[in-house]
């Protein structure tokens, strides 16, 4: 059976699922959206993606037309519907059908749609050995453009820092700021691992405080590791004794290369392993039920 995809209030077939060529979410990239895992028939740190996804539409005055459990219950149900247990579910919430003007005032009820099916960004093989990655010229947003906490629908500067990825033949990048500080990949938050402590950019810089960088800087510090939020550079990358990167399609990644320079023994280190070891338990016993 074809994928059943939620559009206001109603599920289509996916090759039927359609929104209005005048949305502003098509038109301008006028909207927020999540992205979030589902394990073993539980929905991960949900109400950490609800909580973040109301807070970026009210940050951009994006008005989302279902109360924060109705939502929950969207989520949930396109599982359901979708007979998945393990899933990838992208919830997109857009400033909806308007003219071809910007005047967000044009656009008198949002769009909203869940989409559940699966996901692999990477091959099995770089969760054991390791990846390789690249720094690239193209920076993340300064901050006093557009909040990087808000997760809206341009993800164009990451898209840009894609190409230069594919077309080097890496599989991701490292992007910096303006000031040239290590900010995040294109949609995966960093780490490194230096004297022992397991150290992630601040926020001020320019990064979106993903949800499973959270779980991982808590999970850390329950494994008994200094886990903190702070400022370095490439040298640091290079450098360090371990490096990952954390995203919810991502999940928990070793870097073994940057740039070139072997990172540590060249090969995923024993924090990293021991934080993707008790990622993959969290995942598979919390979240919220879906059947």
């Amino acid at each position: 059976m074809s994928i059943q995809v939620y559009i206001d209030g109603q599920f289509y077939p996916k090759e039927e699922a359609k929104i209005s060529v005048f949305d502003h979410g098509f038109l301008y990239g006028d909207g927020v959206f999540e992205g979030i895992r589902a394990y073993n028939g539980r929905v991960y740190k949900l109400t950490e993606h609800l909580d973040r996804l109301y807070d970026s539409a009210k940050s951009i005055m994006l008005e989302i037309p279902l109360t924060w459990q109705e939502m929950e219950q969207v989520v949930l149900e396109t599982c359901r519907i979708n007979d998945l247990r393990d899933a990838y579910i992208r919830l997109v919430i857009s400033r909806g059908k308007g003219d071809l003007g910007l005047d967000p005032r044009k656009c008198p009820r949002a769009t909203v749609v869940c989409i559940a099916d699966s996901i692999s960004l990477f091959p099995p093989e770089v969760y054991t050995q390791g990846m390789k990655v690249i720094s690239v010229g193209t920076r993340r947003n300064p901050v006093d453009t557009m909040s990087p906490q808000v997760k809206t629908l341009n993800y164009l500067t990451g898209i840009m820092a894609k190409i230069s990825a594919v077309n080097l033949g890496y599989p991701e990048v490292i992007m910096l700021n303006r000031d040239g500080y290590v900010c995040e990949g294109t949609g995966d938050n960093i780490f490194i691992v230096k004297n022992n402590k397991v150290i992630t950019p601040p926020a001020y810089l320019g990064i979106l405080p993903g949800i499973t960088r959270e779980a991982v800087l808590h999970m850390a510090r329950a494994q008994g590791y200094a886990a903190e939020e702070g400022i370095f550079t490439l040298h640091d990358v290079y450098t360090a004794e371990e490096c990952f990167l954390t995203g919810t399609a991502a999940e928990v990644v070793p870097v073994v290369m940057a740039d070139g320079r072997t990172i540590g023994a060249g090969k995923p280190g024993p924090v990293t392993e021991r934080l993707i070891a008790g990622f993959r338990t969290q995942t598979q016993n919390e979240g919220t039920p879906i059947f």
